[in-house]
């Protein structure tokens, strides 16, 4: 079992800035990645970013050049820094764990970007 905590959100002027944190405990030996994604009102949950065991990372057509995914093993933390943020970036940003079989989940942070 894998238990996620994620921190950091909040509102932000467009073109600011905001840094997620992602404090993961419990089981850790089954996840081949950590991401972040988000789910804005109205729409499908979406992959924001995400960093693999071996520290591969991907991002979103729509964060690249903005968003960076990093983590720190030895606080079992991942981060995502949100730069440049825009309004259409307002949503609630969930961590995951992600298995072969599932993904594990946080219960999300919200983040406002007011224009």
């Amino acid at each position: 079992q894998v238990q996620l905590v994620e921190s950091g959100g909040g509102l932000v002027q467009a073109g600011g800035s905001l840094r997620l944190s992602c404090a993961r405990s419990g089981s850790i030996f089954s996840i081949n990645a950590m991401g972040w994604y988000r789910q804005a009102p109205g729409k499908q949950r979406e992959l924001v970013a995400a960093i693999t065991r071996s520290g591969s990372t991907n991002y979103a057509d729509s964060v690249k050049g903005r968003f960076t995914i990093s983590r720190d093993n030895a606080k079992d933390t991942v981060y995502l820094q949100m730069n440049s943020l825009k309004p259409e970036d307002t949503a609630v940003y969930y961590c995951a764990a992600m298995t072969l079989n599932m993904n594990y989940w946080g219960k999300g942070t919200l983040v406002t970007v007011s224009s």
